[in-house]
């Protein structure tokens, strides 16, 4: 029997002042993990503090060959390192490319169940959904809990996917690299409504999904994100997906069928 070719495994860590967390963060990537992938790439969003340095120094103290760590002059926000990380996935010939947030908010020891399904083929896109545990537990706010609970109905029934999704707004993401090459995701925001954009396209292009019940943590880090601007973004970006399905506006974004095409 022909083995499998083992594939080739990118972590990036999207990172944006988190100097106090990052290196806990790194700490925390299981052994084993760190063993099966090829790069751990921190990619530092211009922060303001001493983020690339600390996770600089940890590289130095561990002699981690595997962790290479940029720090962008100009910051891109959030969906615009994603671009910038996905692009160099393709570009170094990776098979599978992996978000961690520097804010530790997503826990790296899950990484092998959420890989599993990639590793055998059997889904294109996973996701470690909040939405399936104890969320609450976990201390999400009441009033993300809800919003959450909204956005998500919302995007279940507008985009009708099978089955439903638990949550279309978790960080914690593994993406085979082959599927992130069928879809314009170069067209997306570079704001935080970029990870719902981006599984717009996969549903478009009939990609697997699967997600994968992972335990919610807030803890004193900061979040950027201002949740009633991420609310409507989420809203507006519906309603110019029903608009492209309609064919009353075109969206080149949600042009999944024409990518790559000359």
């Amino acid at each position: 029997m022909r083995k499998t070719k083992k594939p080739k495994i990118l972590i990036f860590v999207v990172a944006y002042n988190q100097e106090k967390i990052i290196k806990h963060l790194l700490e925390r990537i299981p052994k084993e993990v760190i063993n099966g992938v090829s790069e751990i790439l921190v990619a530092d969003d211009a922060s303001r503090d001493n983020t690339a340095k600390i996770a600089l120094e940890y590289k130095k103290q561990h002699n981690l060959k595997k962790l290479k760590v940029v720090r962008h002059e100009i910051n891109k926000g959030y969906g615009g390192n994603q671009k910038w990380a996905y692009d160099y996935a393709i570009k170094n010939n990776f098979d599978i490319a992996i978000m961690l947030h520097g804010d530790a908010q997503y826990p790296p020891e899950h990484i092998p169940n959420l890989l599993f399904p990639l590793k055998e083929r059997k889904a294109d896109f996973v996701f470690g959904s909040r939405m399936t545990g104890a969320p609450r537990k976990g201390g999400m706010p009441l009033y993300k809990f809800l919003g959450n609970k909204f956005l998500t109905t919302t995007e279940n029934i507008i985009l009708k996917p099978k089955p439903w999704l638990s949550e279309y707004h978790s960080g914690f993401r593994l993406y085979s690299v082959k599927a992130l090459k069928d879809i314009p995701f170069h067209k997306n925001s570079d704001d935080y409504h970029f990870d719902s954009e981006i599984i717009i396209q996969l549903m478009i292009a009939k990609k697997k999904i699967t997600e994968k019940p992972i335990p919610t943590h807030y803890g004193d880090e900061k979040c950027n994100v201002n949740v009633i601007k991420y609310g409507f973004s989420i809203l507006g970006l519906l309603g110019q997906y029903l608009l492209h399905k309609s064919c009353l506006r075109y969206y080149e974004k949600f042009d999944v069928k024409n990518h790559n095409k000359i």
